[in-house]
């Protein structure tokens, strides 16, 4: 990465620009009056800061909307196209990946299915194959992209190794940071799946206004993760939020309430079974509200213990199940009101199955915001964005 040296900027300097990033990145197109008086520059220190900036490569001017009457005053952004993000969702039966520029705004997105017990090296070719199709529908190569961020199942080093794996026992050992870098020649990010999707949820979702949550990510297999002063926490270990490991907890097994259903017919794969026992249970099916109720159950042990030891603002329902939260939180809110002293605000996820992909994007911008546009990380200075990070 080329930096700043002594005379390159001064400290003001510096830190007006990054202010001014800030504030572009913010609020999008601003006229330089609107920057100043967001910045709290004058004028022509912003002009300054601004011609500086559009050298280096990061803000561009817009092009004025068609139809403007008289000399429209011009107006600047931050030059998102500079490069491009990748997140991956690398599941028990899925892979997502999404494709956004530095502002995290997603481009495109695939999804590629795939067996919970295909060999090791047929899920890393998944892997690439997912992402290289993402970037062609993006239009663009993986010599553009800066950051390919990743989030998958288990218990994972801060180095991108996965400890431990119950999930997907192949992964169990595995340096899954190692191998990222061998397919793609960028920077790699790997986290826990759930501790991804709770941040895309504190960044863009449903706990955006809260400090406090227990995020619960609930689909074919239960994880969770948990959010303290607005941060993700991963705890010593990164190992935070495993509660379905304990067998009190009641959680790991619990899906199958819903996709071993009686009422479910022949030929329903199993990717379908619990969604159908969910529909039916909407539709008030009494075997299949039985099997929610029974679902219900288990998961209320293992929340209620959160929520005892947390005493969250928010608990947030997301992962695939989060598609079916008007049969689920009315019985889960009943059941935590018998057991915790003070009941949280329950909410559905906005994002879906999305939640982790979108998460692993939300962490990217964080890094490169970290690395780049702090008052630490001085600016890069080449104009060419191939050599800014």
């Amino acid at each position: 990465m080329a930096t700043l040296r002594g005379g390159d900027l001064s400290r003001l300097r510096q830190l007006n620009a990054l202010t001014a990033i800030g504030m572009l990145r913010g609020a999008g197109p601003l006229t330089l009056s609107a920057l100043a008086e967001r910045a709290g520059l004058s004028r022509p220190s912003t002009k300054e800061v601004v011609d500086e900036l559009m050298e280096l490569g990061w803000v561009e001017e817009t092009t004025p909307a068609q139809g403007t009457l008289g000399r429209p005053a011009r107006r600047y952004r931050f030059r998102a196209s500079n490069g491009y993000l990748v997140g991956l969702d690398i599941g028990g039966h899925n892979i997502r990946a999404a494709l956004a520029d530095l502002n995290g705004e997603i481009l495109a997105e695939t999804r590629r299915p795939v067996h919970p017990d295909i060999p090791l090296d047929e899920r890393l070719a998944a892997i690439e194959q997912t992402v290289a199709g993402c970037l062609a529908l993006g239009g663009k190569t993986i010599a553009d992209v800066w950051i390919v961020a990743a989030g998958t199942i288990g218990v994972i080093t801060p180095e991108g190794r996965i400890l431990y794996c119950a999930a997907i026992p192949a992964w169990t050992g595995l340096d899954l940071a190692g191998h990222l870098r061998e397919m793609f020649p960028c920077e790699i990010l790997v986290e826990n799946d759930s501790r991804l999707a709770a941040k895309a949820e504190a960044v863009r979702g449903a706990a955006r206004d809260a400090s406090d949550v227990v995020f619960l990510h609930v689909g074919r297999r239960m994880g969770a993760a948990i959010i303290i002063d607005g941060k993700v926490h991963r705890g010593f270990g990164a190992a935070a939020g495993e509660i379905a490991m304990l067998p009190q907890a009641q959680l790991f097994d619990a899906s199958e309430h819903l996709q071993n259903c009686p009422i479910i017919p022949e030929g329903i794969s199993p990717a379908d079974a619990a969604g159908y026992t969910l529909a039916a249970a909407r539709a008030d099916d009494p075997v299949a509200l039985a099997a929610v109720e029974r679902y219900v159950d288990d998961l209320a042990v293992g929340t209620s213990a959160m929520v005892l030891l947390l005493d969250p603002q928010v608990v947030v329902l997301g992962g695939g199940f989060s598609r079916s939260a008007d049969v689920l939180l009315p019985p889960l809110r009943e059941r935590l009101e018998r057991t915790c002293i003070r009941l949280p605000d329950l909410r559905a996820s906005t994002l879906g199955d999305e939640c982790v992909v979108t998460g692993a994007i939300d962490y990217a911008v964080a890094h490169l915001d970290h690395q780049l546009f702090t008052p630490d990380a001085p600016l890069p200075t080449s104009g060419d964005p191939q050599k800014m990070i």
